[in-house]
């Protein structure tokens, strides 16, 4: 019983959940906006709606191994998934993959109406992502950067914020440049898995490594862009009282600089959560840059 359990938790892909996090954006940078009247006890709801999304989200990655099982067991290393590997049952799986979305739809119509919505939304565009769009190239890097948008929206709908354009265009970019930097890992190793006898992803066939890294490096110079025009935009001095915003472009620099490293010196880029939350450089300057936004916004002017 024990060892199903543990096959079950890691069906639900508990390594992935701190993609969730982009559900707590809304709530640290409204917290220094005194129109929008968020402060420390929306946390708790912000990060409930984060919590929901995790449930969600597990949900979607159990159906997606029970529809890819097949394919995953002709992979040299999907084959060990829980479900690929017959650890959990195809019929446990399902059900707890019901659970898990019941659960988690049934929460976020309890937190709000209209943070269920976006949740709706979210369970929508990943069944057609499962179904059909993951095999679409650049459809489907656009799609999986679309969730992280769907996450920040979510966010700010939990706690009655709202949320910068701007801020959710960042929020793409960033999740659009991991999601190519992936594809680029996954496209490295294919050749790795096709003389293992393993078939590779779908929509890996669409890319090539220099297309790739063209786009890799158009939208890491988009996602600076973009934060920079962010920090200095009118609506954002005026919300947040200050410009001093613009001083935390270095941290978002050095995090690109540091994971375009990580991908083409170290090959790292297949595994962006484990990358982004093992990777001493990385977490220290992500605690820098935290700490940098919320003196900015809550400290002395």
């Amino acid at each position: 019983m024990s060892a199903r359990i543990a096959a079950a938790v890691r069906a639900m892909r508990p390594r992935q959940w701190p993609k969730n996090a982009a559900v707590l954006a809304a709530f640290f940078f409204a917290l220094g906006d005194p129109k929008q009247g968020v402060g420390v006890g929306h946390l708790l709801a912000a990060l409930e709606a984060a919590a929901l999304f995790c449930l969600v989200s597990s949900a979607v990655y159990i159906f997606n191994d029970l529809r890819d099982a097949a394919l995953d067991r002709a992979h040299p290393v999907k084959c060990r998934r829980p479900i690929a590997s017959g650890e959990l049952p195809a019929a446990a799986a399902a059900a707890l993959g019901l659970a898990l979305a019941a659960a988690g739809v049934a929460g976020s119509l309890a937190l709000s109406r209209r943070f269920a919505e976006v949740v709706g939304a979210y369970l929508a565009m990943q069944a057609a992502y499962s179904l059909v769009l993951k095999r679409v190239p650049l459809v489907d890097v656009l799609v999986i950067a679309a969730g992280f948008v769907l996450r920040a929206i979510a966010g700010a709908r939990a706690i009655g914020a709202k949320i910068s354009p701007w801020l959710l265009l960042c929020a793409f970019l960033l999740a659009l440049f991991l999601a190519l930097c992936k594809r680029r890992g996954e496209k490295l190793k294919r050749e790795v898995a096709a003389d293992a006898g393993a078939a590779a992803r779908p929509a890996l066939e669409g890319y090539g490594e220099r297309l790739l890294d063209q786009l890799i490096g158009i939208v890491a110079a988009a996602t600076i862009s973009c934060y920079a025009i962010y920090t200095l935009w009118p609506d954002t001095v005026a919300k947040f009282r200050t410009d001093r915003l613009v001083y935390t472009t270095p941290f978002v620099l050095f995090g690109l600089f540091r994971y375009l490293d990580l991908v083409y010196r170290r090959e790292a880029g297949e595994e962006p959560e484990h990358v982004l939350m093992t990777d001493p450089p990385t977490l220290v300057n992500l605690a820098l840059y935290s700490a940098a936004v919320l003196y900015l916004l809550l400290g002395p002017r």
